[in-house]
Protein backbone atom coordinates (compact mmCIF):
# COMPACT_ATOMS: atom_id res chain seq x y z
CA UNK A 1 0.00 0.00 0.00
CA UNK A 2 1.63 3.38 -1.44
CA UNK A 3 1.19 6.27 1.41
CA UNK A 4 -0.96 8.68 1.83
CA UNK A 5 1.02 12.24 1.62
CA UNK A 6 1.13 13.87 -1.94
CA UNK A 7 1.32 17.25 -3.56
CA UNK A 8 -0.69 17.29 -6.95
CA UNK A 9 -0.69 20.11 -9.25
CA UNK A 10 -3.97 19.44 -10.60
CA UNK A 11 -6.65 20.93 -11.11
CA UNK A 12 -4.67 22.88 -8.65
CA UNK A 13 -1.95 22.64 -5.66
CA UNK A 14 -3.39 20.00 -3.51
CA UNK A 15 -1.16 18.66 -0.24
CA UNK A 16 -2.70 15.85 0.92
CA UNK A 17 -2.24 13.80 4.11
CA UNK A 18 -2.52 14.22 7.91
CA UNK A 19 -1.45 16.82 10.06
CA UNK A 20 -0.95 18.85 6.62
CA UNK A 21 -3.43 21.87 8.22
CA UNK A 22 0.15 23.01 9.81
CA UNK A 23 1.37 24.39 7.00
CA UNK A 24 -1.63 26.67 6.82
CA UNK A 25 0.29 29.67 7.78
CA UNK A 26 3.30 28.40 5.21
CA UNK A 27 0.31 28.36 2.30
CA UNK A 28 -0.40 32.19 3.62
CA UNK A 29 2.51 33.65 3.03
CA UNK A 30 3.50 31.49 -0.18
CA UNK A 31 0.42 33.38 -1.62
CA UNK A 32 1.31 36.61 -0.09
CA UNK A 33 -0.83 37.20 2.29
CA UNK A 34 -0.05 38.76 5.46
CA UNK A 35 -3.52 38.87 7.02
CA UNK A 36 -5.92 36.47 6.09
CA UNK A 37 -9.51 36.37 6.75
CA UNK A 38 -10.61 32.55 7.63
CA UNK A 39 -14.39 32.24 6.55
CA UNK A 40 -16.04 28.69 8.52
CA UNK A 41 -19.33 27.88 9.65
CA UNK A 42 -20.40 28.81 12.89
CA UNK A 43 -20.11 25.14 14.54
CA UNK A 44 -17.39 25.18 13.44
CA UNK A 45 -16.41 28.32 14.37
CA UNK A 46 -16.36 26.97 18.05
CA UNK A 47 -14.05 23.67 17.22
CA UNK A 48 -10.87 23.03 18.63
CA UNK A 49 -9.52 22.87 14.83
CA UNK A 50 -10.78 26.37 14.07
CA UNK A 51 -8.72 27.94 16.98
CA UNK A 52 -5.95 26.12 16.38
CA UNK A 53 -5.46 27.12 12.46
CA UNK A 54 -5.85 30.98 13.63
CA UNK A 55 -3.11 30.52 16.47
CA UNK A 56 -0.83 28.94 14.38
CA UNK A 57 -1.38 31.89 11.66
CA UNK A 58 -0.92 34.56 14.22
CA UNK A 59 2.14 33.15 15.54
CA UNK A 60 3.76 33.23 12.43
CA UNK A 61 3.08 36.65 12.20
CA UNK A 62 0.01 36.44 10.66
CA UNK A 63 -2.76 38.66 11.83
CA UNK A 64 -5.50 36.37 10.98
CA UNK A 65 -9.48 37.00 11.17
CA UNK A 66 -12.13 35.25 11.73
CA UNK A 67 -15.76 35.35 10.01
CA UNK A 68 -18.39 32.53 10.44
CA UNK A 69 -21.39 33.84 10.06
CA UNK A 70 -22.77 31.73 7.31
CA UNK A 71 -25.92 29.63 7.20
CA UNK A 72 -26.04 25.81 5.83
CA UNK A 73 -27.43 26.55 2.09
CA UNK A 74 -25.15 30.22 2.08
CA UNK A 75 -26.76 33.09 1.17
CA UNK A 76 -25.83 36.17 -0.51
CA UNK A 77 -25.90 38.37 2.38
CA UNK A 78 -23.99 35.99 4.47
CA UNK A 79 -21.71 36.81 0.86
CA UNK A 80 -22.23 40.80 1.88
CA UNK A 81 -21.48 40.58 5.30
CA UNK A 82 -18.57 38.10 4.37
CA UNK A 83 -17.27 41.63 2.55
CA UNK A 84 -17.66 43.70 5.30
CA UNK A 85 -15.83 41.68 7.69
CA UNK A 86 -12.90 41.65 5.08
CA UNK A 87 -12.88 45.45 4.40
CA UNK A 88 -13.33 46.00 8.21
CA UNK A 89 -10.47 43.66 8.99
CA UNK A 90 -7.95 45.21 6.25
CA UNK A 91 -7.70 42.00 5.36
CA UNK A 92 -5.46 40.95 1.83
CA UNK A 93 -6.57 37.12 1.47
CA UNK A 94 -8.72 34.36 2.22
CA UNK A 95 -8.72 31.08 4.18
CA UNK A 96 -11.82 29.01 3.25
CA UNK A 97 -12.20 26.38 6.07
CA UNK A 98 -15.25 23.87 6.71
CA UNK A 99 -17.70 22.20 4.53
CA UNK A 100 -18.92 23.04 1.24
CA UNK A 101 -21.28 25.70 2.63
CA UNK A 102 -18.38 27.92 4.19
CA UNK A 103 -15.98 26.97 1.03
CA UNK A 104 -18.71 28.63 -1.42
CA UNK A 105 -19.38 31.47 0.80
CA UNK A 106 -15.62 31.94 1.24
CA UNK A 107 -14.91 31.73 -2.42
CA UNK A 108 -17.60 33.82 -3.12
CA UNK A 109 -16.34 36.82 -0.50
CA UNK A 110 -12.83 36.40 -2.29
CA UNK A 111 -14.48 37.38 -5.28
CA UNK A 112 -16.85 40.30 -4.47
CA UNK A 113 -14.43 42.12 -2.16
CA UNK A 114 -12.76 43.94 -5.14
CA UNK A 115 -15.88 44.30 -7.31
CA UNK A 116 -18.33 46.99 -7.87
CA UNK A 117 -21.10 45.65 -9.16
CA UNK A 118 -23.68 43.27 -7.12
CA UNK A 119 -23.37 39.64 -6.99
CA UNK A 120 -26.08 38.34 -8.88
CA UNK A 121 -24.69 40.18 -12.06
CA UNK A 122 -22.05 37.36 -12.12
CA UNK A 123 -24.61 34.27 -12.20
CA UNK A 124 -23.37 31.49 -14.66
CA UNK A 125 -25.45 32.28 -17.25
CA UNK A 126 -23.71 33.52 -20.83
CA UNK A 127 -20.85 35.20 -20.14
CA UNK A 128 -21.63 37.17 -17.01
CA UNK A 129 -18.43 35.83 -15.91
CA UNK A 130 -16.76 38.48 -18.13
CA UNK A 131 -18.25 41.25 -16.28
CA UNK A 132 -15.56 40.46 -13.46
CA UNK A 133 -13.16 42.68 -12.40
CA UNK A 134 -10.19 40.53 -12.49
CA UNK A 135 -7.56 42.15 -10.19
CA UNK A 136 -10.02 42.53 -7.44
CA UNK A 137 -10.04 38.50 -6.72
CA UNK A 138 -8.16 37.88 -3.74
CA UNK A 139 -6.30 34.24 -3.30
CA UNK A 140 -8.17 31.24 -1.40
CA UNK A 141 -6.36 28.79 0.58
CA UNK A 142 -9.32 25.98 1.24
CA UNK A 143 -9.25 23.69 3.59
CA UNK A 144 -12.49 21.15 3.72
CA UNK A 145 -13.33 19.37 6.60
CA UNK A 146 -16.24 17.12 4.42
CA UNK A 147 -15.69 14.63 1.85
CA UNK A 148 -18.78 15.94 -0.58
CA UNK A 149 -18.89 18.82 -2.21
CA UNK A 150 -15.53 19.34 -3.29
CA UNK A 151 -15.55 23.23 -3.71
CA UNK A 152 -12.00 23.67 -2.96
CA UNK A 153 -11.16 22.34 -6.32
CA UNK A 154 -14.13 24.10 -8.21
CA UNK A 155 -14.33 28.11 -10.03
CA UNK A 156 -18.25 28.54 -8.62
CA UNK A 157 -19.71 28.53 -5.61
CA UNK A 158 -23.48 27.55 -5.02
CA UNK A 159 -25.51 30.70 -2.88
CA UNK A 160 -29.02 30.90 -2.12
CA UNK A 161 -30.76 34.34 -3.25
CA UNK A 162 -33.41 34.50 -0.62
CA UNK A 163 -35.65 36.75 -2.33
CA UNK A 164 -36.40 34.82 -5.04
CA UNK A 165 -35.72 31.66 -3.12
CA UNK A 166 -33.85 29.82 -6.07
CA UNK A 167 -30.13 28.77 -5.53
CA UNK A 168 -27.67 30.52 -8.42
CA UNK A 169 -24.56 29.76 -9.48
CA UNK A 170 -21.77 32.31 -8.95
CA UNK A 171 -18.89 31.68 -11.44
CA UNK A 172 -15.45 32.96 -12.21
CA UNK A 173 -12.09 30.75 -13.68
CA UNK A 174 -10.21 32.53 -10.91
CA UNK A 175 -12.65 31.86 -7.88
CA UNK A 176 -10.88 28.21 -8.18
CA UNK A 177 -8.58 28.20 -4.65
CA UNK A 178 -4.85 28.85 -5.23
CA UNK A 179 -4.04 26.22 -2.51
CA UNK A 180 -5.80 23.30 -1.34
CA UNK A 181 -5.30 21.13 2.07
CA UNK A 182 -6.43 17.53 2.28
CA UNK A 183 -5.93 16.56 6.26
CA UNK A 184 -8.42 13.69 7.07
CA UNK A 185 -7.71 14.27 11.03
CA UNK A 186 -9.72 17.20 10.11
CA UNK A 187 -12.87 15.09 9.34
CA UNK A 188 -12.44 12.67 12.12
CA UNK A 189 -15.21 13.80 14.32
CA UNK A 190 -17.63 14.16 11.78
CA UNK A 191 -21.16 11.95 12.92
CA UNK A 192 -21.99 9.00 10.79
CA UNK A 193 -24.91 10.55 9.71
CA UNK A 194 -23.06 13.74 7.86
CA UNK A 195 -20.32 11.38 7.01
CA UNK A 196 -23.08 9.50 4.76
CA UNK A 197 -24.69 12.32 3.59
CA UNK A 198 -21.48 14.09 2.21
CA UNK A 199 -20.05 11.31 1.15
CA UNK A 200 -22.73 10.50 -0.90
CA UNK A 201 -22.90 13.74 -2.15
CA UNK A 202 -19.11 12.86 -3.80
CA UNK A 203 -20.98 10.01 -5.30
CA UNK A 204 -23.89 11.86 -7.31
CA UNK A 205 -20.99 14.40 -8.29
CA UNK A 206 -18.93 11.48 -9.82
CA UNK A 207 -22.05 9.59 -11.05
CA UNK A 208 -23.74 12.70 -12.86
CA UNK A 209 -20.20 13.48 -14.76
CA UNK A 210 -19.92 10.32 -15.98
CA UNK A 211 -23.25 9.89 -17.34
CA UNK A 212 -23.56 13.71 -18.86
CA UNK A 213 -23.72 13.14 -22.31
CA UNK A 214 -20.81 15.57 -23.21
CA UNK A 215 -17.84 14.56 -24.88
CA UNK A 216 -15.09 14.48 -22.06
CA UNK A 217 -13.14 11.26 -21.92
CA UNK A 218 -10.84 12.50 -19.20
CA UNK A 219 -13.50 13.63 -16.61
CA UNK A 220 -15.66 10.12 -17.60
CA UNK A 221 -12.45 8.55 -16.46
CA UNK A 222 -11.75 10.53 -13.66
CA UNK A 223 -15.26 9.92 -12.04
CA UNK A 224 -15.26 5.83 -13.05
CA UNK A 225 -12.11 6.06 -10.04
CA UNK A 226 -14.44 8.52 -8.17
CA UNK A 227 -17.37 6.37 -8.01
CA UNK A 228 -15.19 3.21 -6.88
CA UNK A 229 -12.88 5.26 -4.31
CA UNK A 230 -16.38 5.98 -2.41
CA UNK A 231 -17.76 2.40 -3.48
CA UNK A 232 -14.77 0.78 -1.34
CA UNK A 233 -14.31 3.70 1.51
CA UNK A 234 -17.61 5.17 2.29
CA UNK A 235 -19.00 2.41 4.06
CA UNK A 236 -15.52 1.87 6.02
CA UNK A 237 -15.65 5.90 6.87
CA UNK A 238 -18.66 5.68 8.18
CA UNK A 239 -18.57 2.33 9.99
CA UNK A 240 -15.31 3.46 11.64
CA UNK A 241 -14.86 7.24 11.90
CA UNK A 242 -11.26 6.93 12.94
CA UNK A 243 -9.90 5.44 9.45
CA UNK A 244 -7.59 7.53 8.28
CA UNK A 245 -7.25 5.77 5.22
CA UNK A 246 -11.10 5.89 4.21
CA UNK A 247 -10.89 9.33 5.88
CA UNK A 248 -8.40 10.02 3.25
CA UNK A 249 -10.03 8.09 0.40
CA UNK A 250 -12.91 10.01 0.65
CA UNK A 251 -11.82 13.23 0.38
CA UNK A 252 -10.01 12.56 -2.46
CA UNK A 253 -13.07 11.35 -4.10
CA UNK A 254 -14.68 14.12 -2.97
CA UNK A 255 -12.11 16.38 -5.35
CA UNK A 256 -12.09 14.00 -8.13
CA UNK A 257 -16.03 14.44 -8.22
CA UNK A 258 -16.00 18.22 -8.07
CA UNK A 259 -12.98 17.98 -10.98
CA UNK A 260 -15.13 15.69 -13.09
CA UNK A 261 -18.40 17.41 -13.28
CA UNK A 262 -16.98 20.53 -15.16
CA UNK A 263 -18.00 17.63 -17.53
CA UNK A 264 -21.79 18.05 -16.37
CA UNK A 265 -24.35 17.18 -13.66
CA UNK A 266 -27.94 16.76 -13.94
CA UNK A 267 -31.47 16.23 -12.82
CA UNK A 268 -30.63 14.73 -9.31
CA UNK A 269 -28.49 18.61 -8.46
CA UNK A 270 -31.77 20.36 -10.44
CA UNK A 271 -33.99 19.12 -7.96
CA UNK A 272 -31.63 19.30 -4.86
CA UNK A 273 -31.05 22.88 -5.68
CA UNK A 274 -34.44 23.73 -5.57
CA UNK A 275 -35.31 21.56 -2.76
CA UNK A 276 -32.77 23.27 -0.95
CA UNK A 277 -33.69 26.70 -1.81
CA UNK A 278 -37.29 26.53 -0.46
CA UNK A 279 -36.49 23.97 2.27
CA UNK A 280 -32.93 24.77 3.07
CA UNK A 281 -32.44 20.52 3.39
CA UNK A 282 -29.20 18.93 3.67
CA UNK A 283 -27.82 19.42 -0.02
CA UNK A 284 -25.78 16.18 0.19
CA UNK A 285 -28.86 13.97 1.44
CA UNK A 286 -31.20 15.53 -0.77
CA UNK A 287 -28.85 13.93 -3.49
CA UNK A 288 -28.34 10.87 -1.57
CA UNK A 289 -32.15 10.54 -2.05
CA UNK A 290 -33.03 11.44 -4.97
CA UNK A 291 -30.27 9.42 -6.85
CA UNK A 292 -31.29 6.07 -7.79
CA UNK A 293 -35.19 8.10 -8.82
CA UNK A 294 -32.81 10.26 -11.47
CA UNK A 295 -30.81 7.06 -12.56
CA UNK A 296 -33.97 5.16 -13.52
CA UNK A 297 -35.70 8.29 -14.99
CA UNK A 298 -32.40 8.00 -17.20
CA UNK A 299 -31.90 4.54 -17.83
CA UNK A 300 -32.65 4.86 -21.69
CA UNK A 301 -30.08 6.79 -22.54
CA UNK A 302 -27.40 5.44 -19.57
CA UNK A 303 -28.01 1.59 -19.42
CA UNK A 304 -24.79 0.90 -21.94
CA UNK A 305 -22.44 3.58 -19.73
CA UNK A 306 -23.71 2.11 -16.61
CA UNK A 307 -22.90 -1.37 -17.81
CA UNK A 308 -19.50 -0.65 -18.43
CA UNK A 309 -19.01 0.64 -15.11
CA UNK A 310 -20.24 -1.58 -13.21
CA UNK A 311 -18.08 -3.95 -14.70
CA UNK A 312 -15.05 -1.33 -13.49
CA UNK A 313 -16.57 -1.49 -9.89
CA UNK A 314 -16.36 -5.34 -10.16
CA UNK A 315 -20.32 -5.68 -9.17
CA UNK A 316 -21.47 -9.14 -9.11
CA UNK A 317 -24.56 -8.36 -11.09
CA UNK A 318 -22.70 -4.69 -13.54
CA UNK A 319 -25.99 -4.61 -15.48
CA UNK A 320 -28.18 -1.77 -15.10
CA UNK A 321 -29.93 -3.32 -12.39
CA UNK A 322 -27.75 -4.82 -10.54
CA UNK A 323 -25.73 -1.01 -10.49
CA UNK A 324 -29.05 0.83 -9.24
CA UNK A 325 -29.61 -2.16 -6.65
CA UNK A 326 -25.89 -1.52 -5.10
CA UNK A 327 -27.19 2.33 -5.13
CA UNK A 328 -30.02 1.42 -2.96
CA UNK A 329 -27.80 -1.09 -0.77
CA UNK A 330 -25.75 0.69 -0.15
CA UNK A 331 -28.00 4.20 0.52
CA UNK A 332 -29.43 1.65 3.35
CA UNK A 333 -26.43 0.22 4.66
CA UNK A 334 -25.75 4.35 5.10
CA UNK A 335 -28.99 5.14 7.08
CA UNK A 336 -30.16 7.46 3.99
CA UNK A 337 -33.93 7.61 3.88
CA UNK A 338 -35.64 6.08 0.77
CA UNK A 339 -37.73 8.62 -0.02
CA UNK A 340 -37.85 12.67 0.91
CA UNK A 341 -41.35 12.01 2.66
CA UNK A 342 -38.59 10.89 5.59
CA UNK A 343 -37.25 14.59 5.71
CA UNK A 344 -40.81 16.04 5.73
CA UNK A 345 -40.52 16.99 2.09
CA UNK A 346 -44.61 17.01 0.34
CA UNK A 347 -45.39 17.42 -2.80
CA UNK A 348 -47.58 20.37 -1.87
CA UNK A 349 -45.18 22.44 -4.26
CA UNK A 350 -44.24 19.84 -6.68
CA UNK A 351 -45.55 21.94 -9.75
CA UNK A 352 -43.60 24.46 -8.76
CA UNK A 353 -40.32 22.60 -8.20
CA UNK A 354 -40.46 20.71 -11.80
CA UNK A 355 -40.58 24.28 -12.89
CA UNK A 356 -37.03 25.45 -10.99
CA UNK A 357 -35.63 21.89 -11.82
CA UNK A 358 -36.00 22.44 -15.42
CA UNK A 359 -34.16 25.60 -15.56
CA UNK A 360 -31.67 24.50 -13.13
CA UNK A 361 -28.26 25.35 -15.09
CA UNK A 362 -27.35 21.46 -13.97
CA UNK A 363 -30.52 20.04 -15.90
CA UNK A 364 -28.26 21.06 -18.64
CA UNK A 365 -25.99 18.28 -18.18
CA UNK A 366 -28.89 15.45 -17.91
CA UNK A 367 -28.84 13.21 -20.70
CA UNK A 368 -32.54 13.07 -21.04
CA UNK A 369 -33.59 16.77 -21.54
CA UNK A 370 -36.57 16.45 -19.02
CA UNK A 371 -39.63 18.94 -19.33
CA UNK A 372 -40.52 20.61 -15.98
CA UNK A 373 -43.82 17.73 -15.88
CA UNK A 374 -41.10 15.11 -15.83
CA UNK A 375 -39.38 16.87 -13.06
CA UNK A 376 -42.32 17.03 -11.39
CA UNK A 377 -43.45 13.41 -11.88
CA UNK A 378 -39.95 12.15 -10.83
CA UNK A 379 -39.63 14.48 -7.60
CA UNK A 380 -43.37 13.17 -6.92
CA UNK A 381 -41.99 9.28 -6.61
CA UNK A 382 -39.28 10.44 -5.14
CA UNK A 383 -41.77 11.88 -2.02
CA UNK A 384 -43.54 8.50 -2.40
CA UNK A 385 -40.77 6.44 -2.64
CA UNK A 386 -42.30 4.92 -6.05
CA UNK A 387 -38.90 3.52 -8.42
Amino acid sequence: MYELIANWNYPNNVSVGAKRVNELPMACKHLRMQSPLLITDPGLAELPMVHQAVSRCNEADLRCGLFSKIQGNPTGQNVSDGVDAYRAGCHDGVIAFGGGSALDAAKAVALMVGQDRPLWDFEDIGDNWTRVNESGIVSVVAVPTTAGTGSEVGRAAVITDTKHQIKRIIFHPKMLPSRVILDPELTLGLPEKITAATGMDALSHNLEAFCSPYYHPMADGIAMEGIRLVKDYLPRAVADGDNLEARTQMLVASLMGATAFQKGLGGMHAIAHSLGAIYGAHHGLLNAILMPYIVKANQELIEERIERLGRYLLLKDPGFSGFLNWILELRSDLGIPHDLSAIDIDTAMAARIGKMSAIDPAAGGNPITFSAESYTEIFCNAVNGKL
